[in-house]
C-alpha cells in the first residue's frame, strides 16, 4: 500500500508539471515573461527538470516546495495582463506564506505583481542583433544560450557567425561541432545547414556565417545587422584598440569573452554590471576563474570584511594548452595536458580590483591545469575581520544563493558525494561546496565549483542581456510584498 501511494504521489506531481510546461511555453513566447523557480529558469524543462527544481527547495526551509502549491500561482500568471519580466515561483509561494492578509492568491499575485502589469508593464525592448565573432569553445556555448533563449523574438537574436573559411564542407562541419559536444551533449533542437546561403537554421534561427579574418573589411549592414553587439570571443584582440576594429557598419558595441586590457571595463554580471556605463561601446567580461571568484568574494567581503587571501584554482585543460608536449609560447603549458598537472599563472586575484573598485584586501593567486576537460575549483583562502564560525558562514552563503543580487550567480550544494563532473552544465558563476568548507577563528576556506565553459558563458549572455536592456528584474522584488500589504486589495474576478 505504501508503495502505491508514493507512485500515486509521483503521477500527480509529473501530472502538474506536464499541465505547467504549455503556460510557461506561452508566456515565455508570447509576453516575454521568464517563470523562475528560485532563481533557475523553468522555461523549456522537462517533466523531470522541473520536478528535481521543486526538489531543490529543500535547501530553503528544509522541505520542498510542493508543485501542486506552485501550479496555482502560474494559472493565475496566465490570466494576468503582464509585461517582459522574470517572475520567481518560489519567492512568490514564499512570500503568500508569510502574508497575514488571508488573501486569495488571484488578489494577492495581482498585488504584489503590480507594478509590472496592465498600465505599469514594461514594453519590450527587443530584438536586438547579436554577432559572434569566433566559433570555438564559447562560442558555440553562447551561441545554444542565444538559440534557447529567443523566446518571442523580443530578446537577443543571433543573426551571423564571422570565422576564417576552413576547408571543404566547413560549414556542415561546424554545424556538426554545434550539433554535437563531447562534454555538452546533443543541441537542444534542430539544426539544418544551408550552404548554398552559408547559413545555419537551428531551431528556426536563420545564422548567417560570414567568412573573414579581418574585421576591418566587414559591412554588417549588408547582411541586414544593424545596431548589434558582437561578442569576440577569440581572445585575439584585448585591448580598446584592438577590439575597436570591430566597430564597423552595423555593430554598436563590442563584448569580449576574456581579460580586457588597459582601460576597457572587466564585468563579473552580478557585482559591477549595474555599475556600467551603458555610453561605452567596448565591454570585457574578464575570465572565467574571475567569474568564480568576485561574487564569493564580494559576499564574504560585505558581511565579514576581508584583510587578505589567496586563490588557487584546479582548473580543467583548455584549448590553450597541447595535446602532446611541443612548442608553445609558456613554457609549461607546452606539456601533455592530458598526461600532467600543470602549473600555471592566473590573471583572476589582478582582475578582481578591476571588478571590485572599492576592494582593499590583497589577493594572491596561481592555478593548476588537470587532465580534464570541463569544471574546475577555486579554493578561496581569506582572512576576515572578525571571527565567524563555520555554520554562521555556511548560512549566510545559502541565503546569498537563494535571494538578492547574486542568487543568479553564486549557487550553494550541501551534497556530501559531488564532483567534478555533476556540475558539468551549472548556469552559476560558481558553486559553494558546503562541506569542503572550512573555517577556524577569522579564517576561511571556500570550495567553490565552477563549469569554466557553460557557467562562464551563461555570465557572458547575462552580461550581453544588461547592455542591450533585455535584462529585466524578477518579481516578486524582495520587499514587494511589504508595499502590497498597505495597497487596497484588488477586485479579481478569477479566484
Amino acid at each position: 500500500m505504501l508503495t502505491t501511494d508514493h507512485l500515486d504521489r509521483w503521477n500527480a506531481h509529473e501530472a502538474s508539471a506536464e499541465a505547467m510546461i504549455p503556460i510557461i511555453g506561452r508566456l515565455y513566447r508570447e509576453k516575454g515573461v521568464t517563470i523562475l523557480l528560485h532563481s533557475r529558469s523553468l522555461v523549456n524543462k522537462s517533466v523531470i527538470s522541473i520536478l528535481r527544481t521543486h526538489r531543490f527547495a529543500r535547501q530553503i526551509e528544509g522541505e520542498e516546495l510542493s508543485i501542486e502549491e506552485t501550479l496555482p500561482f502560474l494559472e493565475v500568471l496566465s490570466a494576468l495582463d503582464l509585461g517582459p519580466c522574470k517572475i520567481d515561483l518560489g519567492r512568490l509561494v514564499m512570500a503568500y506564506r508569510t502574508d497575514g492578509r488571508e488573501l486569495s492568491i488571484p488578489e494577492f499575485t495581482a498585488a504584489v505583481l503590480a507594478d509590472v502589469t496592465d498600465g505599469n508593464k514594461a514594453e519590450a525592448q527587443g530584438p536586438r542583433d547579436v554577432v559572434l565573432y569566433g566559433f570555438g569553445r564559447i562560442g558555440r556555448l553562447v551561441a545554444r544560450l542565444l538559440i534557447e533563449k529567443v523566446g518571442s523574438g523580443n530578446g537577443l537574436n543571433l543573426r551571423a557567425v564571422v570565422v576564417r573559411k576552413g576547408a571543404e564542407g566547413d560549414l556542415a562541419k561546424r554545424a556538426s561541432l554545434l550539433r554535437r559536444d563531447s562534454v555538452h551533449g546533443q543541441f537542444n533542437g534542430t539544426i539544418k545547414v544551408d550552404v548554398e546561403n552559408d547559413t545555419i537554421i537551428a531551431n528556426g534561427n536563420v545564422i548567417k556565417f560570414i567568412y573573414s579574418d579581418d574585421p576591418t573589411t566587414i559591412d554588417y549592414t549588408e547582411f541586414g545587422i544593424n545596431e548589434a553587439i558582437l561578442i569576440d570571443n577569440t581572445g585575439k584582440w584585448r585591448d580598446r584598440d584592438g577590439l575597436s576594429q570591430h566597430l564597423r557598419p552595423g555593430i554598436a558595441k563590442v563584448v569580449l569573452t576574456a581579460p580586457g586590457k588597459g582601460d576597457v571595463p572587466n564585468i563579473v554580471h552580478g557585482v559591477n554590471h549595474r555599475d556600467l556605463d551603458l555610453s561605452e561601446q567596448i565591454y570585457s567580461c574578464a575570465s572565467c576563474t574571475t567569474n568564480a571568484i568576485v561574487p564569493p568574494l564580494k559576499a564574504m567581503d560585505d558581511e565579514y570584511g576581508i584583510v587578505r587571501g589567496h586563490v588557487e584554482t584546479v582548473h580543467s585543460f583548455t584549448n590553450d594548452q597541447n595535446l602532446l608536449d611541443n612548442f608553445h609560447k609558456a613554457d609549461r603549458r607546452g606539456r601533455s595536458a592530458p598526461f600532467n598537472l600543470v602549473l600555471t599563472e592566473t590573471g583572476a586575484a589582478s582582475a578582481v580590483a578591476k571588478a571590485m573598485p572599492d576592494f582593499k584586501a590583497k589577493i594572491t593567486g596561481n592555478s593548476i591545469r588537470v587532465p580534464t576537460p570541463d569544471v574546475s575549483v577555486a579554493i578561496l583562502n581569506l582572512q576576515l575581520e572578525r571571527e565567524v564560525t563555520k555554520s554562521e558562514v555556511l548560512e549566510y552563503l545559502r541565503q546569498v544563493s537563494l535571494a538578492g543580487p547574486l542568487s543568479r550567480n553564486l549557487d550553494y550544494t550541501a551534497a556530501t558525494d559531488v564532483v567534478s563532473s555533476d556540475f558539468i552544465g551549472s548556469r552559476a558563476a560558481s558553486i559553494v561546496d558546503a562541506n569542503a568548507t572550512i573555517v577556524d577563528g577569522d579564517t576561511a576556506i571556500l570550495y567553490l565549483w565552477y563549469d569554466n565553459e557553460f557557467g562562464y558563458s551563461c555570465q557572458v549572455v547575462r552580461t550581453v542581456q544588461y547592455i542591450s536592456g533585455i535584462e529585466y528584474p524578477t518579481y516578486p522584488q524582495l520587499g514587494t510584498q511589504d508595499r502590497a500589504a498597505a495597497a487596497p486589495t484588488p477586485a479579481v474576478a478569477a479566484r
